[in-house]
């Protein structure tokens, strides 16, 4: 998108006085507009069926307009601002405009098209325009100040001062501060970059999805493969009208049983390539240029707020509090794990070497020979385990933890209307029946969708005009599809997978509290721990008997499958940490840059990996091209918070393994109380404490990855 920004906010706002003009004066349009009136639903879901693409962008209008006025009556209050005329007001404001973006960006994620997509571009910088100007509004930050000033001698309890303290600082991080002219530069910046994000995601999603297909035809080109990887190819042929063929993409599901079990090294480096080099073709898809303007855009937004670089000021507010103490934590990991990880090249090329193979491994070997290396050290197939992991049954036994922990239950509904055939409906409640919210479970891939995992809401939990709003969460996954012969068998990263994204959907469903602003909200580098805690009880070997049963039999896993779980826990750590960290460490140096330059994208990436040592048989988790946790913003500077968060989850969970009982109930409590329920009523490290009793120590997870 090479349109001068100018111009395309210019044209947005003819729009917008357009479509302004349009919903005042067609009372009709807003009659048969869902978004216009309160949901007829079943718990007020919304009503999918009804919402056609044509409601949108005058619902987003509506939303603006309202939040506007709202923003002003707060402002032309005569009387003196006081928490609830002031920050309580701006607290419960843009309910209508929250209720529009929790849809229509959920389902521009799992679901959708070129009209939507068209939307996304159109509003994108009216969004930005508009949130800009509440932020940098100046009379209202007047008020906020003057109830921040005086917090401390107002009556206010100590969750009214965070609220107070949370808005005051929201504003002065979005430029409130600033002289009139820096706000207008900045106020540009903010639009450019949310234009140029939907850029890189759109390109994303095309390159991920429709740009590359592995098509075989020749059924020896087959050979390794599993009957269900092979069937599964067959389906996602048939999908593409290829009928008698067998397609693989580069879709996780598809690309890595391929990577794993193919014997056909010259495929295994064609499919491998095409995944590493999404975004890099020089085609229409093409990233580079984009992600070089994003980078370059934060840069100067971090100037204009008074940090040296973008990392400063998105670790200002984590745990972390600075880079440097970032990239020292990363580099403690990285050099066990790199040793670790050049000992298992080491091993792979005795295989190699022992069958006769002429040649060094390469990245596109690693899967497939550390799949030999795994049945040679521990005599474990992923095939083996397969069967025992089918989707339905470790969904029940993810509820069943649950149940187990929490004392609450999931019951499934039919009543409720769905955004796509085949998603599932749940309500969560406590043990007496009381209602706590609605889990919504979207399992496959498809070409409407994102790539990856994640969770969200259709409505987050709060309160509004005194009555309680109980939380509609949402989960996508891109799991393995079932086929005509098998139902959908996961391997153990899907396995985990699943209990990760159902950790975030618990975090969303146990969070409570009277302000929007503390509901739920943790650091960044906190997220990741409600969900990185689940992955243990999936593979623990009292919890994978209760739910890992053989699809066809329904024995529960022997005890002999689940000791070469537990023996190959380590195994190919090395791989996984090096490759995660490096990609960390990339994040990092992009965001730690504090000139405002032009970057050459594959250089400094080369740049950044061969200062680190990064071997050349492993990339980067994700390469800049396709770094969407990077790039797009969600986990800007941010990427490294995964592995903050596993010292946190390995502390918690090894406090169940200390006490005996992995369901431990008093445990359970005080976890969901305090790190999930009321996790925004302090800083997270003061939250975990209340729940530990201690601060957490990095001991577990370096023992669980075996770099102690």
């Amino acid at each position: 998108m090479k349109r001068n920004i100018l111009i395309l906010v210019s044209m947005s706002i003819i729009t917008v006085i357009s479509c302004k003009s349009k919903v005042k004066d067609n009372s009709e349009n807003q009659k048969n507009n869902p978004f216009f009136s309160e949901y007829t639903t079943p718990f007020q879901v919304p009503p999918f069926d009804k919402i056609d693409t044509s409601h949108y962008m005058p619902a987003f209008i509506e939303g603006m307009k309202q939040e506007k006025s709202e923003i002003e009556a707060i402002v032309n209050n005569t009387e003196a601002p006081t928490f609830d005329n002031t920050i309580l007001a701006y607290d419960k404001s843009g309910r209508f405009l929250t209720k529009v973006r929790s849809v229509f960006y959920n389902i521009n994620s799992c679901n959708t098209n070129d009209q939507i997509d068209k939307i996304a571009r159109d509003i994108a910088p009216l969004l930005s325009q508009h949130k800009d100007e509440i932020s940098m509004n100046a009379q209202l930050f007047e008020r906020i100040k003057s109830v921040y000033d005086k917090r401390q001698n107002s009556n206010l309890d100590s969750l009214q001062i965070r609220v107070v303290t949370k808005y005051y600082q929201d504003f002065v991080r979005r430029g409130a501060n600033l002289p009139k002219e820096k706000q207008e530069e900045l106020k540009k910046v903010n639009s450019e970059l949310a234009t140029l994000i939907l850029d890189f995601r759109e390109k994303l999603l095309a390159e991920t999805n429709k740009n590359f297909k592995l098509v075989i035809e020749d059924k020896k080109d087959l050979d390794g493969l599993p009957q269900s990887v092979i069937d599964g190819a067959a389906e996602t042929a048939k999908e593409f009208k290829m009928d008698g063929k067998w397609v693989f993409t580069i879709q996780t599901s598809s690309i890595w049983a391929f990577m794993q079990y193919s014997t056909k090294r010259d495929l295994r480096e064609k499919l491998y390539r095409a995944y590493t080099m999404k975004g890099n073709n020089g085609n229409e898809f093409d990233t580079k240029e984009t992600i070089a303007k994003i980078f370059k855009l934060r840069v100067q937004k971090a100037k204009l707020l008074g940090f040296n670089s973008f990392a400063e000021y998105v670790i200002d507010e984590n745990m972390a509090k600075t880079p440097k103490n970032v990239d020292e934590f990363l580099m403690k990991i990285w050099n066990p794990a790199l040793n670790m990880a050049k000992n298992e090249v080491k091993e792979m090329q005795k295989i190699i070497d022992r069958e006769g193979g002429k040649f060094k491994l390469q990245a596109w070997d690693w899967w497939y020979y550390s799949e030999k290396l795994r049945k040679e050290k521990y005599n474990l197939d992923d095939n083996e385990l397969k069967p025992y992991f089918e989707l339905t049954k470790v969904r029940d036994g993810m509820f069943g933890v649950a149940n187990k922990l929490y004392d609450i239950t999931f019951t499934k509904l039919t009543n409720v209307p769905v955004y796509y055939d085949g998603v599932e409906v749940y309500e969560a409640k406590e043990a007496d029946g009381k209602h706590i919210g609605l889990l919504y479970l979207d399992y496959y891939p498809r070409a409407s969708k994102g790539s990856g995992a994640w969770c969200t809401s259709f409505q987050d939990a709060g309160w509004y005009n005194g009555k309680k709003v109980d939380p509609i969460v949402s989960v996508c996954y891109n799991l393995t599809k079932p086929t005509a012969n098998t139902p959908s068998l996961l391997n153990f990263d899907e396995v985990t997978t699943m209990f990760h994204e159902f950790g975030h959907a618990l975090h969303a469903l146990f969070s409570e509290g009277k302000y929007t602003r503390i509901t739920g909200v943790v650091p960044q580098d906190y997220v990741e721990l409600p969900s990185q805690v689940m992955e243990n009880w999936s593979c623990d070997p009292v919890v994978l008997k209760s739910y890992a049963k053989h699809y066809k039999t329904g024995e529960v896993i022997p005890d002999v499958l689940i000791a070469k779980i537990d023996k190959s826990g380590l195994f190919n750590q090395g791989f996984v940490t090096v490759e995660y960290v490096a990609a960390a460490l990339l994040d990092m140096a992009y965001h730690n840059l504090t000139e405002v330059k032009d970057i050459d994208i594959l250089a400094f990436e080369k740049e950044q990996m061969d200062k680190i040592g990064l071997i050349t048989e492993i990339a980067p988790r994700y390469r800049t091209t396709y770094f969407n946790h990077s790039v797009s913003g969600e986990y800007s500077a941010g990427y490294y918070v995964y592995l903050w968060a596993a010292v946190l989850d390995a502390d918690a969970f090894n406090a169940f393994k200390e006490s005996g009982d992995v369901y431990n109930k008093e445990l359970a409590s005080k976890f969901r109380k305090y790190c999930l329920q009321d996790c925004g009523n302090d800083e997270g490290m003061v939250q975990y404490e209340k729940f530990r009793g201690k601060q957490p120590s990095i001991d577990p997870l370096l023992k669980r990855r075996g770099l102690k």
